[in-house]
């Protein structure tokens, strides 16, 4: 089993889509017994007591659109612990994998990787948190986890 960890700054926006849109992407494909999925944040800022934040109102509504739902999922930070849980750290940004890094302790089994260097547009996930524009970020992130899956088991 490929346990995948996709990460972002507060896990309630990209890394969460990839998430769900990387699960759905494994059952279409009928490969569930194949792959343990999850997401995290680098921050602690949308995680409160050990209460995470819900995703962001237009993550969700843009899943939506595309028949996908984000109920049940909250905001979960990234342990220390996790690097001898999981088989890859998928990042959407490089401040991601530099933050990753940290929490992580390092990164001596090359486990990070960011998203978008599946694809022939390496570099970085749009951020919608600042630019707004969740349907591109959607497309970064749907063209990234096609080229995970295509590249994984």
């Amino acid at each position: 089993m490929v346990r995948i960890m996709f990460i972002c700054l507060g896990n309630i926006c990209r890394s969460p889509m990839a998430e769900i849109i990387f699960r759905d992407m494994v059952e279409k494909a009928g490969r569930n017994e194949e792959f343990f999925i999850a997401s995290s944040a680098t921050s602690s800022e949308n995680v409160w007591n050990g209460v995470g934040a819900e995703v962001y109102s237009p993550a969700k509504k843009i899943l939506a659109r595309h028949g996908l739902s984000a109920a049940g999922k909250r905001a979960v930070q990234l342990s220390p612990a996790d690097y001898g849980k999981y088989d890859l750290f998928i990042c959407m940004d490089a401040s991601n994998v530099r933050n990753a890094r940290r929490i992580l302790g390092g990164d001596p089994e090359g486990k990070l990787r960011l998203l978008m260097s599946c694809t022939d547009r390496p570099g970085d996930v749009s951020d919608p948190w600042y630019t707004g524009d969740f349907e591109t970020a959607y497309r970064d992130i749907e063209e990234g986890c096609r080229r995970l899956l295509d590249s994984v088991g």
